[in-house]
């Protein structure tokens, strides 16, 4: 599927070597203010070619909106972006056409579609996260404007938990054609009481699909996660005060609801797949080969995936909040 929600609805187009990426996103209200201003610093975060620590590839990432706004603010009719891909090397992959680069997609991708774009992966790059994240930009003007923000931040890396140590063990990895993962977590602020869809349509539920959906993310906990399997009721229950919850170990979320607390989530990021140190794998033809990947490639994707996953967690919000109008609505009638 490469559309995503219900009432904020998003579909991302687009190949790591193809002409460009974009989303185009129906149902935004009108009257955001938005412009490609709003964009760029969510996509500079993301971009490469920016220093040792992320891949060399050269692009400058610049957005382009083609339809949706007028005069800076939207019309409510379909909101079209777009970004050129400007330093494609596809050359670099045309030794791996016939290889299944382990950790990536190639073999499953060949096996479900018979067919699979070998440069750079084609459509399960971590280039695909640019529709994610030109759509996320339009999400957060249209919660800003309920006074919600989201911010996010690196955890470890590699078992690092300063920027400084963080950064040595990126480079370190990059040094021996190696990658290393690790943990973000991502804050929404400003979240209403009241949102996600119990049963099956509840809030982290959403959240979480909507982050394992990031290529890389192996692993989603909201709240105190995974740590509530070694605790107590009494420990883990936020009491409630006439000032609001004691406690968030809920993460924000009860019964699949917003509780007007903070929601809190963390991801597990991987390890790069494309590594240079030499791997097993096998041909199109059965054959056993050994692999060596080269070219450029992030010795860490987690820097640059943090603002993918603030973008989901605001696609998510943007589309439950319009979900709770149906609802205020109905009761004002």
């Amino acid at each position: 599927m490469n559309t995503f929600g219900r009432n904020f609805r998003v579909t991302t187009f687009g190949e790591s070597h193809g002409s460009g990426l974009g989303a185009v996103v129906d149902g935004c209200p009108p009257g955001v203010v938005f412009s490609e201003e709003t964009i760029r610093p969510l996509l500079a975060r993301r971009r490469p070619g920016q220093g040792p620590l992320v891949s060399p590839r050269r692009e400058m990432d610049e957005p382009e909106i083609l339809s949706g706004v007028f005069e800076g603010v939207t019309t409510g009719t379909p909101v079209a972006m777009l970004v050129r891909n400007t330093d494609v090397r596809s050359g670099d992959y045309s030794r791996l056409q016939d290889l299944y680069r382990p950790g990536h997609a190639d073999y499953t991708y060949e096996k479900k579609y018979g067919i699979r774009d070998f440069r750079g992966g084609g459509r399960s790059s971590g280039r695909e996260t640019l529709g994610r994240v030109l759509a996320g930009s339009l999400a957060m003007a249209v919660l800003a404007g309920e006074g919600i923000v989201i911010e996010g931040k690196i955890l470890s890396v590699h078992g690092a938990t300063t920027e400084d140590d963080v950064h040595v063990e990126i480079l370190k990895a990059k040094e021996t054609g190696d990658s290393v993962g690790g943990m973000i977590e991502v804050i929404a602020r400003g979240v209403p009481a009241g949102l996600g869809d119990p049963v099956f349509g509840k809030l982290d539920a959403l959240i979480a699909g909507a982050l394992m959906s990031i290529g890389g993310v192996k692993a989603v906990e909201i709240g105190s996660g995974m740590t509530c399997a070694g605790m107590c009721g009494s420990e883990h229950n936020d009491p409630l005060t006439p000032e609001g919850f004691m406690s968030n170990h809920a993460g924000g979320i009860l019964g699949g609801i917003s509780n007007g607390d903070e929601i809190v989530v963390r991801a597990a990021v991987k390890p790069t797949p494309s590594i240079e140190k030499e791997q097993q794998t096998i041909s199109r033809a059965g054959e056993s080969v050994k692999i060596a990947i080269q070219g450029r490639h992030d010795p860490c994707i987690v820097p640059r995936i943090l603002p993918v996953a603030e973008s989901m967690l605001a696609l998510v919000l943007a589309d439950a909040l319009l979900e709770q109008r149906k609802y205020r609505d109905a009761i004002c009638r």
